[in-house]
């Protein structure tokens, strides 16, 4: 299996529901360092698992959607705790919404698993991982 990792970074603000997240439950700020992992069993006809630059640029644009904002006022994530775990399958989900829309180019159709992690700091990070 071959895989092409790119990364990014976004800053939120959020908060969360449930006694478990103590002081996390007022509004805070958070910066993630956003891995995308994108992995197939051979490579493409160029010798590829992925233009890098478009994989570079699409996770810049699903970033783009939800950096600089609060998460508590996006409709899409209405009512949804944004652990860091969730905002990793958000992430995921809408490179491969981007990958189905040819948004990483016709060689990307090759592509069997999309995997984003979070780095919440140096110590904790959460990771989701799918088929495109």
């Amino acid at each position: 299996m071959f895989s092409v990792t790119v990364r990014d970074h976004m800053m939120v603000a959020h908060s969360f529901r449930g006694d478990v997240f103590g002081p996390a439950q007022r509004l805070h700020g958070a910066t993630f360092v956003v891995d995308a992992t994108f992995r197939r069993p051979d490579l493409d006809d160029d010798g590829i698992v992925v233009d890098i630059g478009r994989a570079n640029e699409q996770l810049a644009e699903v970033l783009g959607e939800l950096t600089y904002r609060n998460l508590d006022d996006e409709p899409s994530l209405a009512g949804t705790n944004t652990t860091t775990e969730v905002l990793a399958r958000v992430v995921a989900d809408r490179l491969c919404d981007r990958i189905g829309a040819g948004g990483l180019g016709e060689g990307a159709r090759g592509i069997t698993a999309v995997a984003v992690t979070l780095h919440e700091s140096h110590v904790a990070w959460a990771s989701y991982e799918r088929e495109p």
